[in-house]
């Protein structure tokens, strides 16, 4: 059903704490006019447990103006099953294609408790669901044993792969073959994800990068690994960012200085300041003054069916 590349967008918030929907349709349009695939809103990069149920159908109307035809998918990490419910089931009213689910980033569920909320989730939102497994942020690992328990639901369409383990993606396809669509959520595996045969990538340094986040993609598809594998060596300083407690803040440092917008965030997080600011400053400077020519990218869909089919 899916694949490619889904932009995990920031939240922008006004100077006193509001969403900053003109900013966000700005920002999104550069990820759309990128070639990206989808996107995806209110995630942990979109400081999603710091919104309120009706802020995050807001930030969800706002892409889905900028996405056109393509699928907008909204995060659910509320920390109860019920009230995760209810956002699932506001989402598919107002037009999401998809639901990006998180067990409870509060309660850590045991492996019985993670299939019965993720069932209800699905239930609830009668959407696909991408399953966003991330034992290290959230403490809950959905194993490819629970993934098997939750293939005979046909709402569970794909796997945001996270565990920072690249032997769970080989784990995932030899168990299931084509049945879940394989997403690396791990900006600094990506490269390793799709060579091993991911098929999308939720990405974060993409909203402050996204040509070159794109092309290291489409190159893959299309058997292009040299290529692709230089892009990826000069982005992963950059990549690096997105793998630590301070990533809203690191990412959204780099789209100040990629792309022009703020760095707002909301409390009790704060924008980075000194030393830690200026490691990243460098980071993203030093990646801007030898940002990379990018070859041409072939755009005929049989051309890439052949390139793929090769594979």
């Amino acid at each position: 059903m899916w694949a490619g590349v889904f932009p995990a967008v920031t939240t922008k918030f006004t100077a006193d704490d509001r969403l900053d929907h003109a900013e966000m349709e700005r920002c999104y349009s550069l990820q759309m006019e990128a070639g990206c695939d989808g996107i995806i809103v209110c995630g942990s990069l979109g400081e999603g447990p710091m919104l309120s149920p009706d802020e995050k159908i807001e930030v969800l109307k706002t892409a889905r103006k900028v996405a056109g035809d393509k699928p907008v998918l909204l995060t659910v990490n509320e920390p109860g099953t019920r009230e995760a419910a209810v956002i699932a089931k506001r989402a598919a009213k107002e037009g999401a294609d998809g639901l990006m689910v998180v067990p409870s980033p509060i309660y850590h569920t045991d492996p019985q408790e993670t299939v019965a909320a993720l069932r209800a989730v699905a239930e609830a939102g009668d959407l696909p669901v991408m399953i966003y497994s991330n034992r290290l942020a959230y403490r809950v690992d959905v194993t490819v044993d629970l993934m098997e328990e939750l293939a005979p639901d046909s709402r569970f369409v794909a796997i945001k792969e996270s565990s920072d383990d690249i032997r769970r993606s080989t784990e995932i396809i030899n168990r299931f073959g084509s049945r879940y669509d394989l997403f690396t959520g791990v900006d600094n595996l990506a490269f390793e994800a799709l060579s091993v045969g991911a098929i999308g990538w939720v990405a974060g340094l993409v909203t402050a990068f996204p040509r070159e986040t794109v092309a290291i993609y489409k190159l893959m598809r299309q058997g292009r690994r040299d290529e692709a594998l230089a892009i990826y060596r000069w982005f992963r300083p950059l990549l690096d960012l997105d793998v630590s407690t301070y990533l809203v803040q690191n990412i959204k440092l780099a789209e100040v200085l990629a792309i022009g917008t703020n760095d707002r965030v909301r409390m009790p997080r704060q924008p980075l300041s000194g030393e830690r600011r200026k490691a990243v400053e460098n980071i993203v400077r030093d990646a801007l003054a030898v940002r990379p020519t990018l070859p041409a990218l072939q755009t005929s869909p049989r051309s890439v069916e052949k390139m793929a089919a090769a594979e």
